[in-house]
């Protein structure tokens, strides 16, 4: 309207300003639409110069005094001002373009409003919403405001308190807030809908604290930021922190440190971030600390973090203080689950699931999933899936603290005694899932109602798999404890399960503890075959077959006098293995057939088939290829008969190797589309049955045939594919070998 007005009396901003009196940067901002309510005086001055008069003179004083309402309304009033952010805010790049996208979706419903922001203690969730605020704030001209909702402390503020809190931060006068609380949510939503604003409502309580607090529609945003999950929350988007990746916490420390005066080694500093595990709160302690004491060397402060008795009382500069941060989430939780939370202390392994916190908490499962998910819902628990549960590395620190402080030591032995005997009980009893006539009245692994949720082998290898770090921790624990039968019944069970997983690191251990169990129970038959399990660990993980001929001789030593057929013919078995692969052919053929005579006559059809391939590939080493993939074809033939008393388990596991190794010599006596034919049909099998490591030789051996066949881009294909497996189970030279062959084979 100015701006039309001189332009009709045909005046310039400098002689306006002359004729009026304002300034030419007044009149400049008035008409650019940056000053949108003048002072009245100043009005009146412009009118004058521009000589208005009637119905254009009201009607410019009147959009001037409109202007300086609105203005008055949305006029800063230093109430619930968003703090400082943090100059070495670093990462969070992602979840900062999730807050850009949530504030630009101006066509969203009011699911687009709302950002919720949860995690655990010491996360960072405010720094980042402070940070994100300032950098949202060019997006909200009409003001970004923040408000602690104190929800962590025994009173968190009320709802209809922080309503009053926000109504005069967004320029409601004293007298103009509604008593009634309704009343007033409606008033902020109003002032919401019609104002570009942001409000930044921190550490929320629950949904009954900031429901009364979020927009319901228009174009103010809401950031929120909690501890608890606040699951009840409809119509809101939610983002979960988690730790800081390694790259970005170091970056973080680093940045802390950059001006303390003394040059702290990069691998020093990455070591200490290590030991921080993600949190920017420890890594902010650890950087101020540091920063506070520029003499002190930062390898020193290593040491101390080292050590997992003192690391938390470490983790504390001033005010700042990890434990007291996870200590918070601590006191909001009911008995039952503090309870919990300190049991799981005991828990050694990575992870664990809701059966075994029900046993260190004493409780039944269905109660166990309750609990877990309070400590869930507070950031003191994390959940990985698939059932599987965690405690991060700090908050397992605080809480093996709060158990030492708080249980007496006589509950907590008691308590972990029942922990460790149930988990080796349990894989005794998964383990036997895999063993002969499993099933039948009176073996000992009939399915057990302690142990409900196992009742097939495919659950027995799931649970065996997936607790391998607490089951093995507890075998250790029961050695320890002189309790003899059980690890030595125990380490027995997983003879036969140790075939499905043999690429695993763990069975040297297993059946070490067994020798030494047998040992000292006096059993030399029982000792005997734990000495023929480390032989085959020898043999085959970890292909060291001297070490595995010396086991098979004390085995034999062992059984000889007690005439134990079983025994000593695994000794031979295993020995003709070791005996092959120092290229002993002629005595490891006569081992694997003295071994095969013997399991034959005692009814072992399972280990007399072992000994049959055993045999074949003897010959195939020795260069008789026809002879070979007769006796693997033979093999193949006998473990298809039905009557053939081999059990369907040993079956599975020795069919694809015997199709596999035929496979290998119809390639060597050139019949390659045979051998291609063969190798696919085992390497299915083998993925069937969970055979990675043979899987791994056959992909080589099919790439090779492949590429020789000129099929380059399958070969190629089979080349990476036996990369990867070979590297899934830990062997880096063969699979580096196999990589340098994909470009080649192309």
């Amino acid at each position: 309207m100015l701006r039309r007005h001189r332009h009709a009396a045909r005046l310039t901003l400098d002689q306006l300003a002359d004729l009026s009196g304002v300034s030419g940067r007044t009149l400049s901002d008035m008409e650019r639409g940056r000053s949108k309510g003048p002072q009245h005086r100043t009005v009146v001055a412009l009118a004058d110069a521009l000589v208005l008069e009637g119905a254009d003179r009201r009607q410019l004083v009147e959009l001037a005094r409109g202007g300086r309402l609105r203005d008055d309304g949305n006029r800063s009033t230093g109430l619930c001002e968003l703090p400082r952010s943090v100059d070495d805010f670093t990462g969070r790049s992602a979840e900062l373009a999730w807050t850009a996208n949530l504030v630009g979706d101006e066509d969203s419903a009011a699911v687009g409003q709302v950002g919720l922001i949860t995690g655990a203690a010491g996360l960072g969730k405010t720094a980042f919403a402070i940070h994100a605020g300032h950098t949202l704030r060019p997006d909200f001209p009409d003001g970004v405001f923040f408000l602690d909702l104190f929800g962590m402390s025994a009173r968190p503020l009320p709802a209809d308190q922080a309503l009053a809190l926000l109504l005069r931060a967004l320029g409601v006068p004293d007298q103009q807030i509604p008593a009634d609380p309704a009343e007033g949510a409606s008033l902020y939503r109003s002032l919401l809908r019609e104002r570009r604003v942001l409000v930044v409502l921190d550490n929320t309580a629950s949904e009954e604290q900031i429901r009364p607090l979020l927009p319901g529609g228009g174009r103010g945003r809401v950031l929120v930021t909690s501890r608890r999950l606040l699951a009840g929350l409809e119509d809101v988007r939610r983002l979960n922190l988690g730790p800081l990746p390694l790259l970005d916490t170091t970056l973080l420390l680093s940045g802390i440190t950059r001006d303390r005066g003394t040059a702290d080694d990069d691998s020093v500093l990455t070591e200490l971030a290590q030991l921080c595990g993600g949190l920017p709160l420890a890594v902010r302690i650890v950087g101020n600390r540091l920063v506070s004491r520029p003499a002190w060397r930062a390898a020193e402060l290593v040491t101390r973090l080292a050590d997992d008795e003192r690391r938390l009382d470490q983790l504390k500069a001033g005010d700042l203080k990890v434990a007291t941060a996870f200590g918070m989430s601590y006191e909001q939780l009911a008995p039952p689950a503090r309870t919990l939370f300190r049991r799981l202390a005991l828990v050694t392994g990575r992870d664990f699931d809701a059966a075994l916190a029900a046993v260190v908490g004493q409780i039944s499962v269905e109660d166990a999933w309750d609990v877990l998910d309070e400590l869930i819902d507070l950031g003191l628990l994390q959940d990985s899936g698939a059932g599987r549960y965690r405690l991060h590395d700090l908050v397992g620190l605080f809480a093996r603290e709060r158990l030492k402080a708080e249980d007496p030591a006589a509950e907590r032995e008691a308590i972990e005694g029942t922990m460790t005997s149930w988990l080796v009980r349990k894989a005794t009893v998964a383990g036997r899932w895999f063993e002969r006539d499993h099933g039948h009245p009176g073996h000992p692994g009939r399915p057990d109602a302690e142990f409900a949720d196992v009742t097939s082998d495919e659950e027995a290898d799931h649970w065996l798999r997936a607790n391998v770090d607490n089951w093995l921790a507890a075998l250790a624990t029961t050695a320890s404890g002189g309790r003899h039968s059980a690890v030595l019944d125990c380490a027995e069970s997983l003879y036969w399960f140790s075939d499905r997983w043999m690429h695993a690191p763990h069975w040297h251990e297993v059946f070490t503890l067994g020798v030494e169990a047998a040992a000292a129970l006096g059993d030399p038959v029982r000792q005997a075959g734990q000495l023929n399990s480390l032989a085959w660990v020898h043999l085959l993980p970890r292909d060291d077959p001297e070490t595995a001929l010396r086991y098979t001789a004390e085995a034999t030593d062992l059984a000889t006098p007690s005439g134990s057929t079983a025994h000593l013919a695994s000794a031979l078995h295993l020995a003709g293995g070791a005996l092959r692969r120092l290229g002993r052919l002629d005595e490891a053929t006569a081992s694997e057939t003295r071994a095969a005579e013997m399991f034959k006559a005692i009814g072992d059809m399972d280990s007399y088939c072992q000994c049959l391939g055993a045999l074949g590939t003897c010959l195939r080493d020795a260069g008789h290829h026809a002879e070979a993939l007769e006796r693997y074809l033979d093999l193949w033939a006998l473990l298809n008969e039905p009557e053939s008393g081999v059990r369907p388990t040993v079956a599975e596991f020795i069919r694809p190797i015997a199709l596999a190794r035929a496979g290998e010599c119809l390639g060597s006596l050139g019949r390659r589309p045979e051998a291609i034919t063969k190798l696919v049909e085992a390497i299915s099998l083998m993925e069937q049955a969970q055979l990675s490591v043979p899987q791994a030789h056959s992909l080589e051996t099919l790439a090779s045939l492949l590429a020789d066949e000129g099929r380059r881009d399958e070969s190629s294909r089979a080349y990476a594919r036996a990369a990867e497996m070979f590297e899934t189970v830990g062997d880096a030279d063969a699979g580096r070998r196999c990589r340098d062959r994909v470009s080649t084979a192309l």
